[in-house]
């Protein structure tokens, strides 16, 4: 029976890692109360002039150089929160950066969700057979869009860029994308949002205020529904699947904050030495964060080929999902150590 596997995937992000010590005096913070806080010791900033379709081609064509028949690459999906544009996607130009002519090319905007969201698109235009192979992107330089007088944000958001292949497979290859949760809940929509920019604050006829284009979240309140949502929805899926906890090796949820992260694995039943994290060294990278931490943690030898990984994500929407998968393990897993800029082969 025709599917899709998760073929290979590869992480990037731009230049030195910023620390909690190199963090605005004015915020009055220091490496203690930002690491008891969020879990995160440093995290890395896109330079003047760099956007998310940058970061999102550093990370794709590290993946596209290696990666094998990477040529024959027929659509490509860009999750990001922070596109390079409100109008046009970017996508397109994405793939034609890239060089992969008149491909398909589209935008998702489901926030720190968008990787899990973008899993499932890709998962439906392979397995229904109307391509081969599919490009995934996540990426956000939220770094552009945080208030310089917002602590709260600036602590915990970074900048980054994660690329997969999903490819056309049979049931049991390595690899297999086995299922999916996805929900969101509108009602919401406030807790995490940019007011300003879009056509309802245009519409409105009001100048906009000096502060409408940076980023709000509602954190305290964002806490409790990630926790809620990703909790049940990891529950949804492994009954789905006919997983007990125990059976899953590798959980790999949205970095958002090490106190979110412990907290759901707790509720679903799995093993802190299972979970895998990679926030303490990029922060929270939005779109970014689940590829970059499965990039980390082939890269580090942390997945091996047939384990059982549990994918899970929160975002603005408020939109959150699971996804459920074979790790391929193969010698095209190509991986790269953000922190180093060194490229890994994973290991049958």
């Amino acid at each position: 029976m025709r599917t899709a596997v998760l073929q290979s995937v590869a992480g990037w992000v731009p230049g030195e890692p910023v620390g909690n010590d190199r963090l605005p005096s004015d915020w009055e913070v220091d490496d203690a109360w930002v690491r008891r806080r969020t879990g995160i010791g440093s995290r890395h900033r896109a330079g003047p002039g760099v956007a998310t379709g940058d970061l999102a081609y550093e990370a794709a064509s590290r993946l596209l150089t290696r990666a094998p028949a990477a040529g024959e690459v027929d659509a490509v999906v860009l999750a990001t929160a922070t596109p390079d544009h409100l109008c046009p996607g970017t996508a397109p130009a994405l793939a034609a950066r890239l060089g992969l002519g008149t491909v398909p090319a589209l935008d998702i905007a489901a926030v720190c969700s968008g990787f899990v969201y973008g899993l499932a698109v890709c998962h439906g235009l392979v397995a229904s057979g109307l391509y081969e192979r599919v490009l995934l992107v996540g990426a956000d330089v939220y770094s552009t869009w945080l208030d310089p007088a917002d602590r709260s944000a600036g602590v915990v958001f970074g900048d980054g860029a994660g690329a997969a292949l999903v490819a056309a497979g049979r049931s049991g290859d390595p690899g297999e994308l086995l299922a999916f949760d996805l929900g969101s809940d509108g009602t919401g929509y406030d807790l995490i949002t940019v007011p300003g920019g879009g056509s309802r604050a245009r519409a409105s006829g009001k100048p906009p205020a000096p502060d409408d284009g940076f980023f709000r979240m509602q954190g305290g309140t964002v806490y409790q529904h990630a926790v809620e949502r990703m909790t049940g929805s990891c529950r949804t899926l492994l009954d789905r699947v006919g997983w007990d906890p125990a059976e899953v090796d590798r959980f790999v949820p949205h970095q958002a904050n090490a106190r979110i992260l412990h907290a759901v694995a707790e509720r679903v039943g799995i093993a802190p030495q299972r979970c895998v994290t990679h926030l303490e060294r990029v922060g929270n990278t939005g779109a970014a964060s689940i590829p970059l931490a499965l990039a980390d943690a082939a890269g580090r030898g942390r997945l091996r080929s047939g384990d059982r990984v549990l994918l899970t994500a929160f975002g603005g929407g408020l939109t959150w999902g699971s996804a459920a998968l074979r790790w391929p393990g193969t010698p095209g897993t190509i991986c790269t150590d953000s922190m180093e800029g060194t490229q890994h082969v994973a290991p049958r």
